[in-house]
């Protein structure tokens, strides 16, 4: 019959399970090896078999046992085995102590991309952890100590600060280009002989755009508020704002449909400026969207209404923002749309399913 190993619990820790059992563990005040409890050996048990970082830190000393996958994170340090934690990450230890002393008293804390400023290569440097360290209890049930699960996020949060850099530049860029383009389209036709109207929707239309890329580009997002998708829209024309009720919830739109939606907006109000209900000082237009319906069906529907105005009548021919906001609009929320010439006020409608708006929650319907 085999003699019974009393380091059993060392089975298949690889390369540092062999550390474990050089180590003179009486010399630190977890004592030998042969005599850890019970709790402490299923935790080191466990750690040795897994192939994700893990440390546990244990006892008053903070003594530290970590296992293969732990070995990258250390880099060249002195070997850690046996070491007060304190010690082995004292350079560190101002910004992750006291998550550890949170973890000795019973609570649990995981963070994400953590910076920390580290020395494992005989320099500093800035690195990046995800972790969490979990109270450990002994065979009393008290807290003896805690399991540090780890994993380094150094080069994925440095990508993306690198892609965040890179789009801020092509944003600015964007920028100046559209800025560019509105000078130049401003100044070619300053002197031009043009049919009534025309320079000003090209420019109206153009400043609509520059600022919803303005509101899409401000937050480093691709998509954007609704809501200041449609200040942006009307902020180039000259209406009072008390002309307007606005109202609906905080949803976003993807970039695609934000543009869209800018433009389309920027036809309204310029129609309703022109010949609707924005021409009188009296008249206002009512702008609502919201979603309705069960969140097993849900449906999206934003309304522009006008009332107060002149007398409304469909127009003889239809022109580009016409068919903008008919076809492309629609299109692009991957619904349909009503556009209704009321003598009492134009009204225009997009509904859609809830699902097209996949970064909005769930909210009442809008008032009819």
């Amino acid at each position: 019959m085999p003699d019974f190993d009393p380091l059993y619990f060392l089975q298949g820790g690889g390369e540092v399970g062999r550390v474990i059992r050089e180590i003179d563990w009486s010399a630190t005040s977890l004592g030998p090896s042969e005599s850890w409890p019970v709790a402490l050996r299923t935790a080191v048990s466990t750690i040795l078999n897994s192939r994700f970082p893990a440390a546990i830190v244990w006892g008053p000393d903070l003594t530290t046992i970590y296992n293969d996958a732990f070995k990258p994170i250390l880099g060249n340090k002195p070997e850690a085995m046996g070491r007060p934690f304190s010690e082995v990450w004292k350079e560190a230890w101002d910004e992750i102590g006291e998550t550890a002393a949170r973890a000795y008293k019973g609570e649990a804390t995981f963070i994400e991309d953590f910076p920390l400023e580290i020395e494992r290569f005989g320099y500093p440097e800035q690195a990046y952890f995800t972790f969490c360290y979990s109270p450990l209890r002994d065979d009393q049930g008290r807290i003896a100590g805690m399991l540090d699960t780890v994993i380094e996020t150094t080069s994925k949060v440095e990508a993306e600060q690198q892609a965040r850099l890179i789009n801020a530049e092509l944003r600015h860029r964007i920028k100046n280009t559209l800025a560019i383009v509105t000078s130049i389209a401003n100044q070619t036709l300053r002197n031009t002989p043009l049919a009534d109207g025309i320079k000003e929707a090209l420019l109206q239309r153009l400043t609509s755009l520059a600022n919803t890329h303005d509101v899409l580009a401000g937050k480093g997002r691709i998509d954007a508020a609704i809501g200041d998708i449609i200040a942006g829209a009307l902020s180039p024309h000259d209406a009072a704002a008390e002309q307007f009720v606005i109202e609906g919830p905080p949803l976003r739109l993807s970039e695609k449909q934000a543009i869209s939606l800018a433009l389309g907006v920027n036809e309204l109000v310029t129609n309703s400026i022109k010949y609707g209900a924005l021409r009188h000082a009296t008249g206002t237009v009512h702008i609502k969207w919201g979603l309705f319906g069960n969140s097993d069906e849900r449906r999206f529907r934003f309304t522009w209404i006008e009332s107060g105005g002149p007398p409304v009548t469909a127009p003889a021919r239809k022109g580009f923002g016409t068919l903008l906001i008919e076809r492309v609009l629609p299109s692009d929320f991957g619904g349909t749309a009503q556009l209704v010439y009321d003598p009492d006020g134009l009204r225009y409608e997009i509904l859609t399913d809830g699902r097209q708006l996949d970064r909005a929650e769930f909210y009442p319907a809008p008032p009819e």
